[in-house]
C-alpha cells in the first residue's frame, strides 16, 4: 500500500462530510494490520477553517479537498480497499503539514 494513496472512507457515519482518506505511513510498513491515515475534507466545507501550511489543498476526481492532518486517525487495512488516487505529486507539502503539527514550523 504506497504512501499517499488515497481511499474511499470507510465509515459510512462520515462519508458525506470526509469522501476520502490518504494513507501517511510508508509504504515500507505496508503489512501493518493498521494504517495512518488522514481525512480529506471537502475545500467549500464551510463549518471548518483550513490552516496555512496545516491543510494543504489538493485535488481528487476534480473536486478539492483539504488534507486534515490533525485529524489521523489508524483504519484496519482491510478496510482500505481500492485506492482512487494517490497523492505523490503533493508529498512535501503534506510532510511539511506533517512536520508543522509535531514540530511547529
Amino acid at each position: 500500500m504506497p504512501q499517499f494513496d488515497v481511499y474511499r472512507n470507510p465509515d459510512r457515519e462520515t462519508q458525506a462530510r470526509i469522501p476520502y482518506v490518504v494513507t501517511l505511513q510508508s509504504g515500507l510498513l505496508a503489512e501493518l494490520d493498521h494504517h495512518v491515515v488522514a481525512p480529506l475534507r471537502i475545500a467549500e466545507d464551510a463549518s471548518i477553517v483550513p490552516v496555512l501550511r496545516l491543510n494543504p489543498l489538493v485535488v481528487v476526481a476534480e473536486q478539492r479537498f483539504h488534507v486534515r492532518v490533525q485529524d489521523m486517525a489508524t483504519v484496519p487495512r482491510r478496510m482500505l480497499k481500492t485506492p482512487v488516487a494517490n497523492l505523490s505529486p503533493q508529498r512535501e507539502e503534506i510532510l511539511a503539514a506533517l512536520d508543522f503539527l509535531f514540530t511547529g514550523f
